[in-house]
């Protein structure tokens, strides 16, 4: 599959632009690799909004879904740093996602992104998704490199400020869209998704900022 890996933590949030500066050096200084250091975690890719909800989005993906309830990320999320506690106290909007990367077609990923939320029914999931499968194929269309569906889990998917507040839509999916051209991934979110027969929540648009590897470690 071109996502290597079976889980995925997705977050997104907006900040105070008077923070903004320190907010990007604690990124990308020490919040990505203090992740992809944890045990099973394979890489981070961080993107910026060309259109979306919300300024900042980031993807962790994992060797397995288990990774992201076991002890060693409990442990890290247990003792964020104080560079961490700083910023993380202070997001707006933020949202956090656990999920399963259930399917992934094409081959290799782009640095572009197109991020589609859907809210499948509460039952008959199966029959929704085998609607939507066929969806994710990029086939030859120019811009388009690969297409990724990830499972959210509404046990953990919760924001690490407020684990209690209501999460209408934790048990969402989310469409990930990887490619070359901003504008072709707007383009497909536009004509293809409304055929899944699966309501759609927000989608979005991202360019790729950076990423790190566990290798590069």
């Amino acid at each position: 599959m071109p996502i290597a890996g079976k889980g995925m933590l997705i977050t997104w949030m907006d900040v105070d632009p008077s923070e903004e500066a320190d907010f990007n050096l604690w990124y990308d200084r020490e919040h990505l690799a203090e992740r992809v250091a944890i045990e099973g975690f394979m890489e981070a890719r961080r993107w910026i909004a060309v259109e979306g909800p919300t300024k900042y989005f980031c993807t962790y993906s994992t060797q397995a879904f288990e990774v992201l309830s076991s002890p060693a990320y409990k442990q890290v999320l247990a003792n964020q740093t104080a560079w961490s506690n700083k910023h993380i106290s202070r997001f707006q909007n933020p949202g956090r996602v656990i999920g399963r990367i259930t399917h992934s077609r094409g081959q290799g990923r782009g640095g572009a992104l197109g991020v589609v939320r859907l809210r499948p029914p509460s039952e008959d999931r199966d029959s929704a998704r085998a609607k939507l499968l066929p969806l994710l194929d990029p086939g030859m269309l120019p811009g388009i490199i690969s297409l990724h569906l990830v499972e959210s889990d509404p046990e953990l998917s919760k924001t690490l400020t407020n684990a209690d507040a209501p999460n209408p839509g934790a048990a969402d999916w989310y469409v990930l869209i990887d490619g070359t051209d901003v504008d072709a991934i707007a383009r497909l979110i536009e004509t293809r998704f409304e055929a899944a027969g699966v309501s759609v929540v927000t989608t979005g648009t991202y360019r790729l900022l950076w990423d790190l590897v566990k290798g590069e470690l």
